[in-house]
């Protein structure tokens, strides 16, 4: 597998993985491994909770683990809730908050939220979501937004980089790279999150991940 590139046609927590609120904010919901507010991992942010983004970023491992093993079986996941199908690897612990279903293993994650909402576009992207993901995300750090289209309809990918949340025992801390895939379709937007720390070898498993979703 190459290098951990961005995926898509620039192209590991929501996620951060934040999944747009019906306002097409971002402050939505968040995946393990990413803090969204100083109290909250996976539910909604309260504006009087103080912002995490002012911590410096944690320097990438020169040996980083998470890369996806390249046997892993991958298995497809239905939400009655939600109407979509994703394609995910076998035996990923799987929780569901309200509209949002995460699946992880060790540093990597995989989210999915869907949601009344409104479209979503490069600017709406820029002016909205990446503003809210900086004010809320652990060092958070924009590497680009772009347009990009997978089989389940034209997407605004957010790339970015953002401390994980510190180890509860070790207080360990891993750099993560996020991508943040943003879809509408009849009245819906959906979120795909993928998080894995920063050089892991994720490209394909992330590949086949993107290009499996389908919506309602």
């Amino acid at each position: 597998m190459r290098r951990f590139t961005t995926l898509a046609a620039v192209a590991l927590i929501g996620g951060a993985l934040l999944a747009a609120c019906s306002s097409g904010s971002a402050t939505g919901t968040s995946a393990p491994g990413i803090t969204t507010s100083s109290t909250t991992r996976t539910g909604s942010g309260s504006p009087t909770e103080a912002p995490v983004s002012s911590e410096p970023a944690v320097p990438a491992e020169s040996n980083p683990p998470g890369d996806i093993p390249d046997n892993t079986v991958f298995v497809p996941y239905h939400s009655a809730k939600g109407g979509w199908t994703v394609t995910v690897p076998e035996g990923w612990s799987r929780t569901t908050t309200g509209t949002t279903v995460t699946f992880t293993d060790k540093l990597n994650t995989v989210q999915i939220d869907a949601r009344p909402g409104t479209p979503v576009t490069l600017a709406s992207a820029r002016k909205t979501d990446v503003p809210a993901l900086a004010k809320t995300t652990r060092a958070f750090k924009l590497t680009s937004v772009t347009e990009v289209t997978l089989p389940a309809g034209s997407a605004v990918l957010i790339s970015y980089q953002a401390n994980s949340d510190p180890n509860a025992v070790t207080g360990k801390q891993y750099r993560l790279d996020v991508l943040r895939y943003e879809l509408f379709h009849a009245g819906t937007r959906t979120t795909l999150t993928l998080l894995s720390p920063v050089g892991a070898d994720n490209v394909d498993p992330w590949r086949i991940v993107t290009q499996s979703l389908k919506t309602a």
